[in-house]
């Protein structure tokens, strides 16, 4: 165990957010997501849900500032509803830790996933929302 760090951090998880550079992407992607077949480094995290993921890793890294959607969820495909408190409880996590953060981006199902095969990795979450899926740009590290 490290002090100061989430426990529900892996070594591996861990490493991937180290070894990410300015305008990395990384995907904390639902139960669902076809990850393994999309192809960048994928690392699991089975059983974890992506707002205590979030919680976890936003202290960790910075989200990107120089672009105007840091972060970004899949749209709903025609004739499907988004359920407002996925995204609700993605901006709680985000708000403790990057407040000034802008509002989440929404991309087609189809772009989220080309984004995803040229993402620095997937996490495979347990999350079971539909459409739970987030892309996150890291960003400079703030000097302290």
């Amino acid at each position: 165990m490290l002090i100061g760090i989430s426990p529900l951090l892996s070594p591996e998880l861990l490493t991937t957010l180290y070894r990410m550079g300015h305008g990395d992407e990384i995907i904390l992607a639902d139960a669902h997501f076809p990850g393994h077949s999309i192809g960048p480094q994928v690392v699991r995290a089975d059983g974890l849900r992506i707002p205590a993921l979030l919680d976890a890793i936003l202290p960790l890294i910075a989200l990107d500032t120089y672009v105007s959607a840091p972060l970004a969820m899949m749209a709903a495909v025609p004739g499907d509803q988004l359920d407002p408190t996925v995204e609700l409880d993605y901006r709680a996590a985000i708000d403790r830790h990057w407040p000034q953060t802008p509002a989440i981006g929404r991309i087609d199902r189809f772009a989220f996933y080309d984004r995803a095969k040229t993402a620095f990795a997937i996490v495979m979450t347990g999350e079971t929302a539909k459409y739970g899926n987030i892309i996150l740009k890291k960003g400079v590290t703030p000097l302290r």
